[in-house]
């Protein structure tokens, strides 16, 4: 399976905003767009004064935007994007609740990762469980009533074990997503709706550059 491979913080200055792709260390002083907040590369100082972005450029960098905040390949982003044409309802809204959906994201909002890469690294090292049964696909898209726990064999872990700890000393997740810090599992309420996404993004701006093309 194809995936990113290369150092994430400069996508985070080629794209002028913290991506959150490294989890506490984009809190601290060593974040990137806090030491160099101009994009990457031998003209990227110059870069940051030149003209205006055009219409497609700005469509273009929102999607990479999306793309690489979920951490989701060209083609399969294109994939969801169909899926989400057929859906009722605004596009981009479904869109974004398509990736919203994903098992690794859904770990990551539970607070069982710090980041979403590290919940993909987790799910496919088959550390939870989807409903009681061995899930190690981090595109698996959950449903409203899913159960996403962590496996009995990995509660005894270092790693979870402090984790537990963690998370009740304050982590917190969205709304249409319910946890339990004692069992370390998590549940489904509802799809989430784009209030629900704190994610600085134009979703539209993704809709007129597949339109578009």
């Amino acid at each position: 399976m194809a995936r990113y491979t290369d150092a994430v913080c400069k996508l985070c200055r080629r794209e002028g905003q913290k991506l959150f792709l490294k989890g506490e260390r984009c809190l601290g002083p060593k974040c990137a767009i806090e030491r160099r907040a101009f994009p990457p590369g031998d003209h990227g100082r110059k870069a940051a004064f030149r003209r205006k972005m055009s219409d497609f450029g700005s469509q273009l960098r929102e999607k990479q935007k999306a793309r690489r905040i979920y951490g989701v390949m060209e083609r399969q982003f294109r994939r969801y994007f169909r899926e989400a044409s057929r859906r009722k309802g605004l596009t981009g809204s479904v869109l974004l609740s398509i990736l919203e959906s994903r098992l690794d994201n859904v770990v990551y909002r539970l607070g069982f990762a710090d980041s979403r890469a590290q919940a993909r690294q987790l799910v496919r090292h088959g550390h939870f469980e989807v409903n009681g049964r061995k899930t190690d696909i981090p595109s698996y898209i959950v449903n409203v009533g899913d159960v996403i726990a962590v496996r009995a064999g990995s509660n005894k872990n270092e790693y979870f074990k402090d984790r537990t700890q963690l998370m009740q000393g304050g982590s917190k997740s969205p709304g249409w997503l319910n946890v339990n810090f004692a069992d370390m599992r998590g549940s489904v309420l509802a799809a989430p709706g784009r209030e629900d996404i704190d994610i600085q993004l134009n979703e539209q701006l993704i809709v007129e550059y597949y339109n578009s093309r």
